[in-house]
This record gives structure tokens, sequence and C-alpha cells, in this order.
């Protein structure tokens, strides 16, 4: 029994593939040989050795559809070659590994080894993530057998209805068990005030920093704030803050470059409301743990999809969306402060659990054990 799994390009393709791979692992699944092919980067080379995956990396290229002259040019090699030398790598990799079934995350980076694997004959599972598909899935899934989808199958766009099936995003099970008392020792949390986790993504926001740096003094007046920077601006805001913010109140203010998983799962239970990009990953995470939120989605995410995965969750009453072009420091003090003057926090609590589809994991490794029997 093989199982391939393929996707590419940031944190958010890698991370659902662990979380589906540890719920196989959970029921039994030891005699499956689990193997990955994607493109190669420092950051998915690390989290998927941690699991034990065996993997391969190949040659991949994306479609930028920025238009100025060096673009062209690398459009032209990406298309041209990367993409087909990957094709190449893929078909051989394929035919020696022979897996049973392919399941793709999406991505630039599954479009080679998806197109390798439907020429062979290997049956391809997607999953997409946001509510609209990128240009990528929206090429594969014209080669995918089934089409696992996150947001409700009447509001996700472009994939036929007979090849779509709602099972959520998965997420690391592993997120729902932080501890308190584990988040007061490792983040010098004092919690006298309600606490803030503000997230970037897995690489940061300056401009979410930007904007926290802005009000940082008169929000430590009120909150308790854990911080993740990202790696690149972490030296910044630290002398910004050194610089700005007074003593009498910089020991209500916790910054961190990166959270990993074992501290993430921290920050997340012993925050109150969680201010972060619109990631569809973040959001499940978010609903499956009941977090108030504030979603300031990416305006330049392709086919806007943050904007759109935002709204859908607002829908359910689960989060506030404010959007970057429309928010200054003051109107997002504001905002904050009405959150919790109004008590709207036991609203989206409500919404998100209505929401949240915890087992996503847990489906899609069930459907795929059960291919495969």
């Amino acid at each position: 029994m093989k199982v391939m799994f393929t996707g590419g390009g940031t944190g958010g393709h890698v991370f659902p593939i662990i979380a589906v791979v540890r719920e196989m692992k959970k029921k039994g699944s030891s005699n499956a040989e689990i193997i990955y092919i994607g493109p190669k980067d420092d950051y998915s080379q690390d989290a998927l050795s941690k699991e034990g995956i065996r993997s391969h990396y190949i040659f991949s290229g994306k479609l930028r559809r920025y238009f100025s002259i060096p673009d062209v040019f690398l459009n032209i090699a990406d298309i041209f070659f990367k993409i087909p030398a990957g094709i190449i790598q893929s078909l051989s990799l394929i035919f020696f590994i022979a897996p049973d079934l392919i399941f793709s995350k999406g991505g630039y980076g599954s479009i080679p080894v998806v197109v390798a694997g439907w020429l062979l004959g290997v049956p391809v599972f997607l999953h997409e993530s946001d509510i609209v598909p990128g240009l990528a899935n929206k090429i594969l899934s014209k080669f995918s057998s089934e089409i696992f989808v996150s947001f409700p199958v009447k509001e996700t766009e472009y994939f036929p209805l007979k090849k779509m099936i709602q099972v959520g995003n998965p997420i690391r099970g592993e997120l729902l068990n932080g501890d308190p008392e584990k988040a007061k020792e490792i983040f010098k949390v004092k919690k006298e005030k309600p606490v803030i986790l503000i997230l970037g993504g897995s690489q940061g926001s300056q401009r979410i920093n930007e904007l926290i740096m802005e009000i940082l003094p008169e929000l430590l007046n009120k909150f308790e704030i854990i911080h993740q920077t990202g790696v690149k601006d972490f030296p910044n805001v630290q002398k910004e803050v050194a610089a700005f913010v007074p003593e009498s109140v910089r020991e209500n203010y916790h910054s961190f470059a990166f959270l990993p998983e074992e501290q993430l799962k921290h920050a997340y239970r012993i925050s109150e409301c969680v201010i972060c990009r619109a990631g569809s990953g973040t959001i499940f995470e978010l609903a499956a743990l009941k977090k108030p939120s504030v979603l300031i989605p990416l305006p330049e995410s392709a086919q806007n999809h943050q904007v759109k995965n935002a709204y859908a969750y607002a829908r359910h009453n689960a989060c506030l969306v404010l959007e970057e072009g429309n928010v200054s420091p003051r109107f997002f003090l504001e905002k904050m402060n009405n959150l919790f003057l109004y008590n709207y926090l036991q609203e989206m609590k409500i919404g998100a659990e209505k929401f949240a589809k915890p087992n996503a994991a847990d489906v899609i490794a069930r459907y795929l054990l059960e291919f495969l029997e």
C-alpha cells in the first residue's frame, strides 16, 4: 500500500498533508508507505522530515500574473522548461514507486506530479482549502477523481458539483491540546488583561506589524499581546518596541519571530481573540478552537480568495472582517475596544463552533484508506 502526497508553495499546503498523514498513522496504517513529491524548500523539507515522510523533490514553476519584463521571462522559463522537467521527473518517480493513489493539496508544486500521475493511470484526489480555487487547482481538477473542499459545496466556486465532497480543511489535531498554564510559562503571560494573539501566517505580515506598532502603547494599556512577527520583520519590531513603547506597559507585550506547533497550541489556548490573515488553514484552526477573531485578508491573494474566505466565515458570525485598505490604526483600535466592551466574543465563539470541521483530516484519511482496501 503506497500513498503519494503532493502540494507546494507554502505552509498552507504542507500542514494539511501532515494532518492527514498523522490520522492515517493513528488508524494503524503502519504498513502504508507514505511518500511526498514536490518542490524543495527549507520549510517543507524540515516539517516533512520530522514526520518521517520520505520526500522527493522536483522542478516546478508558476504563472506570475504581474506585468513586467522580468516576470514575462520567468513565466517562459517556468512554463516551457521547469514544469516539463518536473513532469518528466515525476513520471520517472511515479513509475518506479508505483503508488496506489495520489493526494494533492494543490499549489503550483503539485502540477507536475498530478499530470504525471494521471498519464500513468494513478487515481488522483484533490483538496481545495479556499472558497475560490487557485489556478493550479483549476487545472488539476480536470485530472482528479474526487475533490475534497473546505467550504460548503454550494459556495465553493468553479468545480463541478458531482466531484466535490465537503470535509473542511485538515488541521493538526495537536493544536487543540494547548494548556493555559503552559502558555503562562512559555510566554510569560500574566493574564491580568485579555490576551490577544497576533499572527501573520507562517512568514508573518509586515503590514499587520506596522498597523499594530502604530497603536501598540494604547493596545497594551488594555490588552496583553502575543505577537508572531515573522522572522524577517522581528528585528525591526524589537527596535520599535524598545524605542516607542513605555516600560510601564512593555511587560504586556510578548513577541516571537515564529511560533512552532508546540508553542502555537498554547498561544491559541490562552488567547481570547486572534488577529490574523484569512488563509483557510488559519480559519479552520480558529473554528475548531472556537476562537473569536479579527481577519485582515491579504489583498493580493490569488483570485482574491482571502477576502472571499473571510466573508464566508463572517456569514456565520464567527469573526470580524477588516479589509486592509479600509483600516487605519485608530479605526482598528476602536474596533478592538468595542469587541471586548460589548462582548461580541461569545457570539463569535458560537458561530465558530457551528462552522468548524475539526475532523477533516480524519474523514480524508478514512476515505483514502477505504479506497485502498
